[in-house]
């Protein structure tokens, strides 16, 4: 089989040459994907190698996924994922080493073949982290030749340098990305709360005028109707009705405290959060509450917004987990507060519920409308632990903690 050298980059203008046209291709626009297939092709260009992949490393940190590659492989961008321990690309993001393989890839033991990419057509191929300072690794490079290549050290530190171009660009588009994508959500969740909002407006004034209103009309039938029987000294029938003026007083009563809950929960100015907190958590018909609580009292809003993801949590619990026994943490944290609830229920897997339901949507909105954010962890018959962390503007004014069971 005949072989060639390495990348032809010999010559240190050619390899400068190289250098600056990697930085004009860093500078196609903010997006992830037009920046990783402008490099992948000046790569191929430049080193007359036959494929070049560009795999970024995903948000979670934990797989990479094909960002970029040269035709035909550019039709499978974004739908190759790779776990970190997966293959020569995994290990080399694991480890942050390079690893270059000139020929029988199947006798290397950290090869795995990837279908889409058809590795198995070629012979030789090296394999760099693209890592910058502070950020730290972006992903990994592959490039691929169908003749056998003998790579040396000056071609693995062009393509480390390349890597290190890259990184550093790719760590500032997906940062843009993240921006964009959060300005969208917040537009969207905006939207979503003044909708919102507005329907529960709507909800509570229809509530108030086909319930309470009316009930307070009939009342006022019924006394004018006492009045008069009083005036003719029916006293059983005055009774009568005066026993059905009370019941619809406190049926009226009854609406009145719900339609005001709906609003705020007035069991967080009775008791505070600590104090609602375990009142909801007692409240769990046939499941044991253990409760670890900090009294101290924090923003009103804080408190609604976390009253409320505790409430939703736990009546996804009483209807879902089949639990004994439910935890309630609430800690103070420096500038911050953290609650956790946690059941010894059925759990279930996070991935294949996301996007079901409205339950965890409606507890994330909530979290992040006061700055916060929200992890579930849950495996099928593990239970399951909801984690809110919330930052707090100021000091909470009362002292002390309270820790029950």
């Amino acid at each position: 089989m005949r072989t060639s050298r390495g990348l032809g980059l010999d010559d240190p203008q050619r390899e400068n040459e190289v250098l600056l046209a990697i930085i004009e291709a860093t500078t196609s626009g903010p997006g992830v994907e037009p920046l990783a297939a402008a490099v992948a092709r000046v790569i191929t260009e430049a080193t007359a190698t036959d494929v070049c992949f560009v795999h970024v490393l995903d948000d979670t940190e934990r797989s990479l996924t094909l960002a970029g590659a040269t035709p035909p492989f550019d039709a499978q961008v974004g739908r190759v994922r790779l776990p970190l321990d997966t293959g020569v690309t995994g290990w080399v993001a694991s480890h942050r080493e390079p690893a270059v393989i000139p020929g029988d890839k199947h006798a290397d033991r950290r090869y795995v073949a990837i279908p889409e990419l058809h590795g198995e057509r070629y012979t030789s191929m090296v394999s760099v982290p693209m890592e910058s300072e502070p950020a730290g690794l972006a992903g990994v490079l592959n490039v691929h030749t169908l003749a056998r290549r003998e790579f040396d050290d000056r071609d693995v530190r062009v393509l480390l340098a390349i890597g290190s171009l890259l990184a550093g660009a790719l760590h500032q588009a997906r940062m843009h990305r993240r921006l964009a994508a959060r300005e969208e959500a917040h537009g969207r969740f905006a939207e979503q709360m003044v909708a919102a909002q507005e329907a529960e407006r709507q909800r509570l004034a229809r509530d108030i005028h086909d319930g309470i209103s009316q009930r307070l009309v009939t009342l006022s039938f019924h006394l004018d109707a006492v009045r008069t029987f009083l005036d003719r000294e029916e006293a059983a029938a005055a009774r009568e009705d005066l026993t059905t003026a009370c019941d619809l007083v406190l049926t009226t009563l009854d609406e009145d405290r719900a339609a005001i809950g709906a609003i705020r929960p007035p069991v967080l100015d009775d008791l505070g959060l600590a104090g609602a907190l375990a009142a909801l958590a007692r409240g769990l018909p046939g499941v044991r509450a253990v409760l670890d609580l900090d009294e101290r009292r924090l923003p009103e809003h804080v408190e609604v917004a976390l009253y409320r993801i505790a409430q939703e949590t736990l009546q996804n619990v009483l209807k879902h987990a089949e639990a004994q026994e439910v935890t309630v943490r609430l800690a103070m944290r420096d500038a911050g507060v953290r609650l956790e609830l946690a059941d010894d229920g059925v759990g279930f897997d996070p991935a294949a519920r996301a996007g079901t339901g409205h339950g965890l949507a409606s507890v994330r909105e909530r979290a992040e409308l006061v700055g916060g954010a929200v992890r579930v962890t849950s495996r099928p018959g593990t239970g399951t632990t909801v984690t809110v962390t919330a930052p707090i503007e100021s000091s909470p004014n009362d002292e002390g903690s309270a820790r029950n069971t």
